[in-house]
């Protein structure tokens, strides 16, 4: 497919590499304590953050130049990859086993999570199948039970390990890229009502899900145990007022919010750089959100539709879970803040799929 292509949607890139350093500074801010009492350096976490940010940048690049319709050949035994990586992950002696959840792999402090990968394999490859039988996704059994078949069981074994938060956006994402490619709202419907009764299910069988349902219904019930995260992210959130502490003046960094530069960093944001930089970080990923989703209306072809809508969906989802769980919306669910939060795998594959995203923005229409 050789068609011409312009440059990449400017708004996209700037808005991306603009919430990389507002993550990369505050990853700094948040984790100094930390890193200084766990590994007697103070900048640890931001030395990873960087390495990762460098790789990310790197593939980025690489993906931004290079054509989208290139992994559509990929599609398949990229996704039996994925498959795979996530059988090794439950392993024993081969899946490591970090925060109570046997999600990586890898030796030492350096590993990757499969289910990141995941992510952006299961999107690519129902932006294949679904791009390619469009006229069947209207049909229940033979249209749209295949691509949530495979969606469900990625989510089951991403459940094994367990990991909820992530196996959440893999599914709403991938409902996003189904529901773009024509499926039918009385079919998913059904599927949604079976998919709570699912969900309520799973929290029943594991007693510190069911811990953080009631944690968040009230964190005062256990404000040592189930609702502590929750309880002392409000107390982070709530000094910074307009303007905030001041960068670096966080007081709930100092060993009193757990994971302060992963799963909570938007609360030591809001402590330091009050609503003014909370709203700021949300308007930049509006910005992101906004032409991602242009992309995906002006793409050239479906399957860049599909795997355009299905990146701006992971983003827009992890995000939307992330901060609802900062500010008490939604219980704790171990997710980290896109292009924000320290990461290694998340950080460089997110970095990764946005690159993708800016190549169909080349091609846009």
């Amino acid at each position: 497919m050789a068609k011409a292509r312009s440059a990449p949607d400017v708004w996209i890139l700037v808005s991306t590499l603009l919430i990389l350093t507002i993550g990369v500074i505050m990853v700094y801010s948040a984790s100094g304590v930390l890193a200084f009492r766990e590994f007697g350096d103070w900048f640890y976490y931001l030395k990873r953050q960087l390495l990762f940010a460098v790789l990310g940048i790197v593939a980025m690049f690489f993906t931004m130049n290079t054509d989208y319709w290139v992994w559509k050949k990929y599609a398949k035994i990229g996704l039996l990859i994925c498959f795979g990586l996530l059988l090794a992950v439950l392993i024993p002696g081969i899946g490591v086993v970090r925060g109570g959840a046997r999600s990586w792999l890898g030796i030492g402090s350096f590993g990757i999570q499969p289910s990141e990968f995941m992510k952006i394999g299961m999107i690519v490859f129902l932006a294949k199948l679904l791009s390619e039988r469009q006229s069947q996704i209207t049909l229940f059994t033979k249209g749209l039970l295949p691509p949530l078949g495979l969606v469900g069981l990625a989510f089951g074994l991403i459940m094994l390990q367990p990991d909820l938060g992530t196996g959440a956006v893999l599914v709403g994402a991938s409902l996003l890229v189904i529901y773009t490619a024509g499926a039918r709202i009385l079919h998913l419907s059904y599927l949604a009502m079976a998919g709570v009764a699912g969900f309520v299910g799973l929290i029943i069988a594991a007693p510190y899900r069911l811990q953080r349902i009631t944690a968040f219904m009230d964190p005062w019930s256990d404000p040592l145990g189930a609702g502590y995260q929750s309880i002392q992210s409000l107390y982070a959130i709530g000094p910074g007022g307009l303007a905030g502490l001041g960068l670096g003046m966080s007081r709930q960094k100092y060993s009193y919010l757990p994971e302060p530069q992963t799963d909570f960093i938007f609360s030591i944001i809001a402590e330091e750089l009050g609503f003014i930089g909370g709203a700021a970080v949300l308007i930049l990923f509006t910005i992101l959100v906004w032409r991602g989703m242009r992309t995906a209306i002006t793409a050239p072809d479906t399957f860049g539709s599909l795997v355009a809508v299905g990146i701006v969906g992971m983003i827009a989802v992890q995000v939307i879970i992330n901060i609802g769980v900062v500010i008490g919306m939604f219980p704790v669910t171990g997710i980290t803040l896109p292009l924000i939060s320290a990461g290694g795998s998340s950080l460089t594959l997110m970095l990764t799929s946005i690159g993708v995203l800016l190549n169909i923005s080349r091609y846009s229409r």
